[in-house]
């Protein structure tokens, strides 16, 4: 039997071999077991990209049917945020979405999303864990005609419903009418469509369906990212590049030189764009591997800044409950008020567009607005791949207090929030954690300029040995 363990962002597994109809079901009967304890009626399913999408989305359901739960199932691929903003809009009361994110493309997956339209909070997410059968039922499944004749099935279209609340909170006029040229890759991922639409003459890379994704990972970050950065530098007519990851929840961006912009940048561009020009107030959240230029940008404007463990949950979990008026991690979920409580890298996008429309400046020239507020920066991260033995000695030294310099660099001040921050000065730091899941230890870095992060990165890599 196939232990079902959901990890930081739902349950991953690779197709055919764990990732199976079976174990799928098994995983959609301990959901459907924990809504009845919960008094829960209505799911919003919906499937990204990935090989098998549909199968797995019938499968669950037909599950759910079983259990006289009434499934709204998308028409088609949609994003994560699809199914997020879908789950708010039908007032229903969880969102299952068949995706394995950013994964290699042998992987499929699970996410939970509750009825505020964010990720299922960690103790939800472990009751669900425990009431998965070790086989699913053997009962005779409902079909989906019989279940759509009985009112237990509707079809929705979630695509349609998401392009209808950009519109109604975007000056999309002003941005479609810019002089903004765009240049979109969906890494073959299930935002496609959607950027179809809203922006027709968008120059297009990886929009069209294909479960393999080329064998790459649909993971937005600059190495899976070269063609679209190539296309730039070739076109002097662009003046932004967008890309997003499998489910579009992520982000990855490029200014008009073909040069990579990561999730730091991003969050003080939008922080920026959404206290400066658009007058909005609330608490800043980040994660702990977040660069702290956003503590100095939060402090000007006045606003309170939470620092949390990584996780978009952790993020999710405050904005239910609180006004946040941007939040985000490193590694490309952002979040801004005025949307759901969720990771969404269309809506992110087009924020920037509507930014750069707005003000008639570049990308590289609102990012200099920026560095006048908080200083230049840079930032990069390596992981490397040792044993674990290694890993934890590591971890237990950082613990202890064992490490006093990196190379040269004199450690100033640390902090633990979610792994060991090294503080060398006010804006030179690295940050070590290491992988729950994975023989890896994650090493960050910032630094006024990118040769003296990677002097950074290099003597804490000499260092740890």
């Amino acid at each position: 039997m196939t232990k079902i363990k959901f990890g930081t962002d739902g349950w991953r597994a690779i197709i055919a071999k764990e990732y199976t109809v079976d174990n799928v079901m098994r995983v959609a009967e301990g959901t459907a077991k924990w809504m009845k304890e919960q008094g829960y009626s209505k799911v919003v399913i919906g499937h990204d990209c990935r090989f098998g999408g549909e199968m797995f989305a019938e499968a669950t359901a037909q599950i759910m049917g079983l259990y006289g739960i009434r499934v709204n199932l998308a028409k088609g691929f949609v994003s994560t945020p699809m199914v997020s903003l879908g789950v708010v809009k039908t007032k229903s009361d969880l969102g299952v979405v068949i995706t394995a994110s950013h994964n290699p493309p042998s992987y499929n997956g699970f996410k939970l999303k509750s009825s505020f339209g964010g990720p299922t909070i960690p103790k939800d997410i472990a009751a669900v864990e425990a009431l998965v059968p070790e086989t699913h039922t053997q009962e005779k499944l409902p079909a989906l005609d019989e279940m759509f004749e009985n009112g237990l099935l509707n079809y929705i279209d979630l695509e349609d419903i998401y392009i209808k609340h950009v519109e109604d909170n975007f000056d999309m006029d002003a941005i479609r009418s810019s002089n903004v040229k765009l240049a979109y890759d969906a890494m073959y991922g299930a935002g496609m469509n959607a950027v179809k639409r809203l922006l027709p003459d968008a120059v297009l890379l990886h929009c069209d369906a294909n479960p393999s994704f080329m064998g790459q990972a649909p993971e937005p970050i600059h190495r899976n990212l070269l063609e679209l950065s190539n296309t730039i530098k070739n076109d002097s007519t662009i003046d932004l590049g967008l890309a997003n990851d499998g489910d579009a929840d992520r982000i990855g961006m490029y200014d008009e030189d073909g040069t990579f912009v990561d999730s730091h940048h991003l969050l003080l561009l939008l922080l920026l764009y959404m206290h400066k020009y658009k007058g909005f107030s609330g608490k800043v959240i980040i994660t702990f591997s977040v660069t702290d230029k956003m503590k100095k940008m939060a402090e000007a404007f006045g606003l309170d800044i939470t620092v949390t463990k990584i996780g978009f949950k952790y993020i999710a979990e405050i904005m239910i409950s609180e006004d946040v008026v941007v939040g985000g991690e490193e590694s490309g979920g952002l979040a801004v008020k005025g949307h759901i409580p969720e990771r969404d890298g269309i809506w992110m996008g087009l924020l920037i567009l509507e930014f750069m429309a707005k003000t008639g400046k570049s990308l590289k020239e609102l990012i200099q607005e920026v560095y006048d507020m908080v200083g230049p920066f840079s930032f990069d991260r390596d992981d490397l791949h040792i044993d674990n033995d290694k890993k934890w000695a590591i971890m237990d030294k950082c613990k202890a207090g064992g490490y006093k310099a990196m190379g040269d660099f004199q450690v100033q001040k640390t902090e633990n929030i979610d792994g060991y921050k090294f503080y060398f000065s006010d804006d030179q730091w690295v940050m070590i954690r290491p992988s729950g899941t994975e023989p890896v230890l994650r090493v960050y870095a910032q630094a006024e300029n990118a040769a003296k992060v990677r002097e950074l990165l290099d003597a804490t890599h000499a260092t740890l040995g």
